[in-house]
């Protein structure tokens, strides 16, 4: 009986271990990531990990304390950043962004899901700062991001999302 509950504690003990230095588990707030994700989504994120273009973040909030937000890594330390059109370009280049073809069925003609805009036309420079990032929510219309809030430090990253595990019928990994 005293090694069951022994075992049990060390269990316990390693899973808190486990999800205050290495993984984050948190509940999706907000529409800023539909379709990717809706409101109540239960996420795992990985902290620590190495940020690329195209993860998938939490971050502390820099507008709001006590608060995380969620969004996709768009621009890299040193890009440029550059919307036309509904075309994002990083450093002068094409960026796909598959996650987005959802809503190009219901944009009405001439109106645009993501607004035009550069790094320099938001008054943030020509390029993303080192140690720096550029993050947007894939509900563009909706999302506050780094349009708003400007770039995002590297240390307010908290982690990047592995894994989706509610509700249980959308489980998937990241």
């Amino acid at each position: 009986m005293l090694q069951t509950f022994i075992m049990a504690a060390v269990f316990v003990g390693i899973i808190a271990l486990l999800f205050t230095f290495v993984l984050a588990n948190d509940q999706v707030s907000g529409p800023s990531m539909q379709p990717t994700f809706e409101s109540g989504d239960r996420i795992i994120a990985l902290r620590h990990a190495s940020v690329q273009r195209g993860d998938i973040v939490i971050l502390k909030a820099p507008d709001e304390p006590n608060t995380l937000y969620i969004k996709r890594v768009i621009g890299m330390p040193g890009n440029t950043v550059e919307s036309k059109n509904d075309v994002m370009y990083i450093n002068g280049k094409k960026y796909n962004q598959p996650f987005l073809k959802q809503y190009e069925n219901e944009l009405t003609n001439g109106t645009l899901y993501t607004e035009n805009f550069s790094l320099e036309s938001l008054s943030l420079g020509k390029r993303v700062p080192k140690d720096s990032y550029f993050v947007m929510g894939d509900h563009r219309n909706v999302s506050k991001d780094s349009r708003a809030l400007g770039f995002i430090q590297k240390d307010a990253i908290v982690g990047v999302v592995k894994l989706r595990y509610w509700p249980l019928n959308q489980w998937r990994g990241f």
